[in-house]
């Protein structure tokens, strides 16, 4: 199946206030994120489970989100926009609240499951609707500010471990009456509506073939935005525990990689209109990586581990988005809908990579040693843009 961009929401008059919703929608997703793999962790190593054990565990909920790509597409012309955000939202929720009373690694492996199952669901449907209903001329800024939004959500999250000091079950008895607000909101607001499909076209796995073959430099980003997000979240608290951070320190610190994501993300956005994206992801990847392995320098030094983690995470936090702008430069519209998909993909596989692969680090290594592998990575993609050429893509190719 192919989705064009005729679907029947983007003739009404509340396509705005539809935008909104669908942003407060991708908050609530990176708050939950933000927050179920920080304060997870901290509980498995509080539990003495270690690093690699916790690093598994964690990857599980994208695990999850991986399955859930895998029928995203079918499943969206099946059920509608709607109705596959309030699953979604459904399927994120009520794993939250047994969390805390169910304190079993088996069980938590599950409940991320299912919730990589929700989050996936919410993403794919949300982001698709957007691509679809916004103006071609307006697209890149309006998926600029979706990236903003689950960014700042994401930052957010971390905030929560705050609230551990009033019970292990508040942060997350909160984040759920917050789902269930945005969940009346969909319900109540939203239309319901199906894409459209097109008879006549390629079949989707040659469609994702060409598109990596073509795209590959401009959607590996979402692989390492993927690694970095999950491996962070994951890592960073027993990173933080081992070198003698206490938790109140490590839940200040976290956001800050996103924060720093929300102020750089435009101006970047920006300079790679100004001065092309593929020369933006190459000096970021390359400014990234050096200030990621960095951080272990810095030691238990708040606020130098505070600059550091601002500055990478801002560098490398518009990844994503900056990545499928530049697939969107390279390939034919038609090609768009499997760049998307490829590039889901990537984001998955690399979040299921970051958390275990960081473990791994941790135990084997050193607690540093995450970053020194997290900066690498950026630093050879960086370099690996001078392999990267594009050429003209003739029409009759996508015949």
């Amino acid at each position: 199946m192919k989705f064009v961009s005729s679907i029947n929401v983007a003739k009404s008059s509340h396509s705005t206030s539809n935008y909104l919703i669908l942003i407060i929608v991708i908050v609530v997703a990176g708050i939950s994120q933000g927050l179920l793999l920080p304060v997870l962790s901290i509980f498995l190593e509080q539990k003495g489970v270690s690093p690699g054990l916790n690093g598994l565990n964690a990857a599980a909920l994208y695990v999850g989100s991986f399955a859930m790509t895998l029928v995203a597409e079918r499943l969206l012309g099946a059920v509608g926009f709607k109705k596959l955000i309030v699953g979604g939202l459904l399927f994120v929720m009520f794993p939250l609240i047994l969390f805390p009373y169910l304190p079993d690694i088996k069980i938590w492996f599950i409940l991320r499951l299912v919730v990589g199952i929700g989050d996936s669901a919410l993403h794919y449907a949300a982001q698709l609707w957007v691509l679809l209903v916004t103006a071609p001329e307006k697209r890149g800024r309006y998926i600029s500010l979706y990236g903003m939004s689950y960014g700042l959500g994401f930052s957010i999250g971390p905030l929560g471990i705050k609230l551990l000091g009033f019970g292990e079950a508040v942060p997350f008895w909160v984040l759920f009456v917050c789902m269930g607000a945005v969940l009346l909101l969909v319900l109540m607001k939203l239309p319901d509506t199906k894409p459209e499909k097109a008879e006549h076209g390629q079949l989707p796995e040659r469609r994702f073939r060409r598109s990596w073959a073509w795209a590959w430099y401009a959607l590996i980003p979402a692989l390492l935005y993927g690694y970095m997000e999950a491996g962070m979240n994951s890592n960073f608290p027993v990173y933080g525990l081992r070198i003698g951070l206490d938790a109140n320190q490590i839940s200040s610190l976290l956001p800050f990689v996103g924060i720093g994501g929300l102020f750089l993300q435009l101006p970047l956005g920006i300079l790679s209109d100004r001065f092309g994206r593929k020369k933006v992801l190459m000096s970021a990847g390359i400014a990234g990586g050096v200030m990621f392995m960095l951080v272990p320098v810095a030691g238990t030094h708040f606020w130098w581990t505070l600059v550091l983690l601002t500055v990478a995470g801002g560098l490398v936090g518009s990844f994503f988005s900056l990545g499928l702008a530049y697939a969107a430069d390279i390939l034919p519209k038609a090609l768009l809908p499997a760049a998307n998909v490829v590039a889901s993909f990537h984001f998955t596989i690399g979040s299921i990579l970051g958390p275990n692969l960081g473990g791994q680090m941790i135990n084997w290594i050193s607690p540093g040693s995450i970053f020194i592998l997290l900066g690498c990575f950026y630093l050879i993609f960086g370099a690996a843009g001078v392999l990267f050429q594009h050429k003209p893509i003739s029409h009759s190719v996508l015949k």
